[in-house]
């Protein structure tokens, strides 16, 4: 008889966005034509911008024309898109063999898939408050985890205890949902760590082009010793506008070893077997985020949700509500003010001033009196949902 995998049954029901959902449409059938003002959401709200669509254009006219014509692409990524992605990075000053570039089909789906990489018995370790899936993911392949608490006392960015027993560790930064980012001494701390242990960093880059303030590491890369221990996953979905797009990347080192065997030669062969490339189309698209004029169109695009964020820091500041995160990402994570916890809070807000967030607690025990507003929205809807915090609150 076949068995399914029962690490399944291990999983938690996820009720945060279900139980979001069923507040806000029970709030709408109560107050029909409400306006809402939706700062939990992590979708992007502008559209891709006009280099990207043209390279769209451009591609979909390719397939019509038989001598442009694309059918399967390489698996690991057209090398034009790769050899983009190697030059964006050495203009930064990493230095990267566009070969250990891996064309994706965003981050959460490769955040999964390289998973196949470790044996079962492999412990991962996750720093919570945490996006959901890097349990999740690990739960379902019956993978012990190891909880590392992170709080108030220390800004939401732990550091590594020789106590800590585990073989893969997750690190985002900027985090999601905290908006905290490791410096570069905290964040070599714990490539010296793995590499003590001999652990893999699996590190989570998708917001790493938020990061404003000089001296932040933008990649694991920039770090000593990196290339031995870690392996970068990172995503144009925010960067770009990709989320109903999906294109993404990972950086695996050709250095990279796990008990003799070559993590590098592995993923190609993972990648070689289990996939069929990313569309010719979306890596097109994808290159043009890399060109010179795609970059300035970007950067102006994250500039509105940046603007978003010190709207929004402004307002906990007049407040005098504790927070994280906002200035080098599109995340701010506070304090419930009042003693109310992440539920309470999230009713006070959607009822009292028709402004939607995300109760902390969704993303672990940490989270607990918590509350995460993303900086995503209009710059309108911003402003007045700030306006209205303010005098809720003040």
């Amino acid at each position: 008889m076949l068995n399914p995998n029962v690490h399944y049954g291990d999983l938690q029901e996820s009720y945060l966005f279900y139980n979001i959902g069923q507040k806000v449409q029970a709030y709408l059938d109560a107050h029909p034509g409400a306006k809402l003002y939706r700062m939990g959401i992590g979708d992007v709200s502008l559209p891709l911008c006009d280099t990207v669509i043209k390279a769209l254009h451009e591609a979909v006219d390719d397939q019509a024309v038989k001598e442009r014509f694309h059918g399967y692409m390489p698996e690991c990524g057209a090398p034009f898109l790769r050899e983009a992605i190697a030059a964006h990075y050495a203009r930064r000053g990493v230095e990267l063999d566009a070969d250990e570039v891996f064309v994706s089909s965003g981050a959460s789906d490769e955040l999964g898939d390289i998973l196949d990489l470790f044996s079962r018995d492999a412990a991962a370790l996750v720093m919570e408050p945490a996006y959901p899936a890097y349990v999740d993911a690990n739960v379902m392949a019956g993978r012990r985890i190891v909880h590392l608490a992170a709080g108030k006392e220390n800004g939401f960015l732990p550091a590594p205890d020789n106590s800590l027993d585990a073989d893969i560790f997750y690190i985002c930064s900027p985090n999601n949902p905290t908006g905290a980012v490791f410096s570069r001494e905290q964040l070599q701390a714990w490539v010296d760590f793995a590499n003590h242990k001999g652990a893999v960093i699996l590190f989570d880059a998708a917001y790493e082009a938020f990061i404003e303030e000089p001296g932040l590491p933008h990649s694991i890369f920039e770090l000593e010793g990196a290339r031995t221990c870690a392996i970068e996953i990172c995503s144009l979905s925010k960067t770009a506008g990709f989320t109903g797009t999906r294109l993404g990347y990972t950086i695996l080192p050709k250095t990279l070893e796990c008990g003799g065997m070559s993590l590098y030669a592995m993923w190609v062969r993972n990648r070689t077997t289990k996939t069929n490339g990313v569309s010719y189309i979306l890596q097109k698209g994808g290159a043009a985020v890399f060109t010179k004029e795609g970059q300035r169109q970007v950067m102006a695009n994250l500039q509105v949700y940046k603007n978003n964020a010190k709207i929004l820091m402004r307002a906990m500041e007049e407040l005098g509500i504790w927070y994280c995160g906002g200035k080098n990402a599109p995340y701010i994570w506070l304090k419930c003010p009042g003693g109310m916890d992440s539920w309470q809070f999230f009713d006070h807000l959607l009822n009292e001033i028709q402004v939607v967030g995300t109760p902390g607690e969704g993303f672990g025990a940490c989270g607990k009196g918590y509350f995460r507003f993303s900086t995503f929205g209009s710059p309108e809807d911003t402003e007045e949902a700030a306006k209205r915090l303010v005098a809720l609150l003040k």
